[in-house]
């Protein structure tokens, strides 16, 4: 396989909430570890190095955020660069992108690291989705993986 161009992982969906609560729902770890990750060493803010945590699985990762435009863009290198953009749809609407690029590897690694990141990104936007607009905690993202779970006695 030769790849005519780098692949771009992509992930969107429609939030019926005021583009500030969404965009708080991926800046504050109080709201995002609803959703996705268990927990993180701080919220997101420019310039800053933070931990997200998914305690779950024993994991861990170092998100580097590069650009934080309130309401609007979110950009991070985790380990790749990954931007969120908060478009509102009217006053109670907000359309969320998530892209996700720069994946290294060979054609199949890249390809491969492209699908991984739209699903991961796809169930954080629909896991969102649900907590916002419902209240509902659906635990997709350890649900995902039930059996990579790591069970403390």
């Amino acid at each position: 396989m030769n790849l005519n161009a780098a692949p771009v992982a992509r992930a969107q969906m429609l939030i019926r909430r005021p583009v500030a609560d969404v965009f708080a729902a991926f800046i504050d770890p109080a709201i995002t570890t609803k959703f996705w990750f268990t927990r993180a060493s701080n919220p997101l803010a420019q310039g800053e190095t933070v931990t997200w945590y998914w305690d779950m699985y024993l994991a861990q990762a170092e998100v580097a955020v590069k650009a934080v435009e309130t309401n609007r863009r979110i950009l991070i290198e985790w380990p790749t660069p990954v931007e969120w953009v908060f478009t509102p749809r009217g006053e109670g609407a907000t359309f969320v992108t998530i892209t996700a690029s720069g994946f290294c590897g060979s054609d199949d690694e890249v390809v491969a690291q492209a699908i991984d990141s739209m699903g991961g990104f796809s169930l954080a936007l629909a896991g969102c989705k649900a907590f916002l607009e419902h209240g509902i905690e659906l635990n997709l993202v350890g649900d995902h993986n039930p059996d990579a779970q790591v069970r403390i006695a």
